[in-house]
């Protein structure tokens, strides 16, 4: 059972996706999250390009990675400069990354029209950058851009292209597609060809133009490719990358390969989720393999033949990707990879309570409520139901101000609750409604609860769920906290943006607060 390296360039290719924005805290959860499920690279930016990336590379030095290797990507040098003294590189080797993925030009096109340089110097902008690379002590991945497309024009100068990244000691050369325009005996063969000329290691990198970005991928693993990179989804600029969620799936329940750690390809269905909700995406229905409809039956023949033969109408079993089946015409389905989350609260051999809990998420599910992303909200589920949640404190009401006064307008929140005995009328605020809703919030709660000024709002995101309804749509609000240790996530749903906000945060703060009671587990 070979194994194939799963490359992730998910926070750097696919960030260029249109729509698509990371934040910093986004960048580290996802890559927090491709560790845990054994991702063998992750690509976390371009460190000249941004000081969010900058940033990145700067955390990530000082963070555990249990089993991928932080990769920084960049260009070759810049022309009639040395290696050493392009600013590109020096950021590239001043990232601390461990590998440094440097890209190239393999179609002389793009050599004398675009870069405007000679063909000569081009070979000597590859060969030097990646031997100051090695020299530095870094592992270095050579990506050959528009790779397929060059060889078909000038097939002997993009050889002379790889073969100068190899002499130079690049440690892999990546084919790719750049184009996505690619068919995969082109694909095929020129792995072939580039591992029998220069028998150097060879990787793939596919783009989705033709709709033919995982064949891509099969054909060159197909020709002694070792490594696939891609994203999460598929996400990527114009058509996309390739889905590395469906490699994943196909390497190894397909192909028998190895990837990811044990249970990692059981918790892809996870792993897609989350990431649309990072990048604050709609879940795509009808993706393979984890996708809510991908092992949805309606009525009639099939679903008579699934509940009697569950693969007469199933290429794998659903629960394989963590993903579920569902039977439309009965609106009945199953949530596994949630209810598994329950095993922080020992909960597992409590059958009925595991069918209250699966009950109120599909309920709330059905109110627009998704807890992929949202664990922290999911673990206080979790406590209501087993009887173990302490409620904080009890609300009487809040209100929100907002006076357009001057050029800016002004924030105040007003909340009246009651803690224990004690009751609480306080005003805070803040840039917006959510903000002065948690500085009111942080006043009344402070004084019981000291830690919470531990606590800070990291991220805010909003979803319109129906949008059919228009402003009376309802709205999907999710914030990302943190403390000293951990960051979490929670979720509320409403027609009103604001009630939606305030949800959230009360469940953010409630975690913190059960958290530090040592109520719930150490979270995923």
């Amino acid at each position: 059972m070979a194994h194939i390296q799963l490359y992730d360039t998910t926070l750097r290719d696919g960030s260029q996706g249109e729509g698509v924005n990371f934040s910093l805290q986004d960048k580290l959860m996802i890559a927090t999250k491709l560790d845990e499920l054994g991702f063998d690279y992750i690509e976390g930016g371009y460190p000249l390009s941004n000081p969010k990336d900058e940033e990145f590379f700067r955390r990530a030095a000082d963070m555990v990675w249990k089993h991928a290797k932080i990769t920084a990507f960049g260009m070759t040098r810049r022309k009639d400069i040395a290696a050493s003294d392009d600013i590109g590189m020096q950021a590239l080797v001043n990232s601390k990354a461990p590998v440094i993925t440097i890209v190239g030009k393999t179609w002389d096109l793009h050599v004398t029209e675009v870069l405007r340089v000679s063909l000569e110097e081009n070979i000597a902008m590859i060969q030097d950058s990646v031997a100051y690379a090695k020299s530095e002590g870094r592992e270095v991945i050579y990506d050959a851009e528009h790779c397929f497309d060059g060889w078909q024009a000038n097939p002997d100068y993009a050889m002379q292209t790889w073969q100068a990244a190899a002499d130079a000691g690049a440690d892999m050369i990546c084919m790719c597609d750049t184009n996505g325009g690619s068919l995969p005996e082109l694909i095929e063969a020129g792995v072939a060809g580039l591992r029998k000329d220069l028998g150097v290691s060879v990787g793939i990198h596919c783009h989705n133009d033709s709709a033919l970005a995982v064949a891509n991928s099969m054909a060159g693993l197909k020709a002694g490719a070792v490594q696939v990179q891609g994203t999460i989804n598929g996400i990527g600029e114009r058509c996309g990358n390739v889905d590395l969620v469906s490699m994943a799936a196909n390497l190894a329940l397909k192909m028998n390969h190895d990837v990811l750690v044990d249970g990692g390809i059981t918790r892809l269905t996870e792993l897609s989720r989350y990431v649309y909700e990072m990048a604050n995406m709609n879940f795509q229905n009808g993706q393979p393999f984890v996708g809510s409809s991908a092992f949805a039956h309606k009525g009639g023949m099939h679903v008579h033949a699934v509940n009697r033969i569950s693969h007469s109408y199933e290429h794998i079993p659903p629960e394989s990707v963590g993903n579920a089946r569902r039977v439309l015409i009965s609106e009945l389905s199953g949530r596994s990879n949630i209810m598994a989350k329950t095993t922080k609260f020992r909960l597992e051999e409590d059958n009925e309570l595991q069918a209250k809990i699966l009950g109120a998420v599909q309920d709330l599910e059905n109110d627009g409520y998704q807890f992929e992303a949202a664990e922290a909200s999911f673990d206080l589920l979790v406590m209501k139901q087993a009887g173990t949640y302490q409620q904080t404190f009890e609300l009487d009401h809040y209100r929100v101000n907002v006076v357009n006064q001057s050029l800016e307008p002004v924030t105040d929140a007003v909340i009246k609750l009651r803690v224990g005995d004690d009751s609480q009328l306080v005003v805070g605020e803040g840039d917006g409604p959510v903000n002065a809703l948690d500085s009111a919030l942080r006043k009344a709660l402070s004084a019981s609860y000291p830690s919470l000024s531990e606590m800070s709002l990291v991220d805010y995101k909003v979803r319109v769920i129906n949008s059919t309804e228009g402003t009376a749509a309802r709205v999907r609000v999710v914030i990302e906290s943190k403390d000293k240790v951990d960051v979490w996530s929670t979720v509320g749903v409403s027609e009103n943006i604001i009630e939606a906000s305030w949800i959230a945060l009360v469940d953010a703060f409630e975690y913190k607060i059960h958290k530090d009671r040592g109520a719930v587990g150490e979270h995923e």
